[in-house]
């Protein structure tokens, strides 16, 4: 097996790094889900921001970046004195499992189309004469 698949393979993994790698998150991503995921409440960028130790603007940008991905909702609250603001929960674990199945399902299909495309166009007919 070439090196490169067999290192993948060998590799430690974690279920975190599973979201690296199928989402794209980076570290402060990850420590921002960790961060949702922990949460007993929803919580407003301005708590993110807080417990993260970053800028108001970039903890959005993070947050957005996992509610793209469907790895976070944004809920909208009433505020006692009228008004809203918006919260921040990480979605249902199951739907984010079926989403990388679906992803990793749909990996496998094209990577098998690529290989059977690879064998159409480098296999000759070895067949004896």
């Amino acid at each position: 097996m070439p090196d490169a698949v067999q290192k993948q393979l060998g590799d430690e993994r974690e279920c975190e790094g599973l979201l690296d790698c199928m989402f794209g998150m980076n570290e402060l991503d990850r420590a921002v889900f960790r961060l949702l995921a922990e949460s007993s409440e929803p919580l407003t960028v301005d708590h993110v921001a807080k417990f993260i130790g970053k800028e108001r603007t970039t903890a959005y940008r993070s947050v957005k970046r996992l509610e793209e991905a469907g790895i976070a909702v944004q809920e909208q609250e009433s505020c006692p004195k009228g008004g809203y603001h918006h919260v921040y929960r990480v979605s249902d674990p199951d739907e984010i499992a079926d989403e990388l199945q679906r992803m990793l399902n749909q990996w496998y299909a094209e990577t098998g189309q690529l290989i059977q495309e690879f064998r159409d166009t480098y296999v000759e007919d070895h067949s004896p004469e």
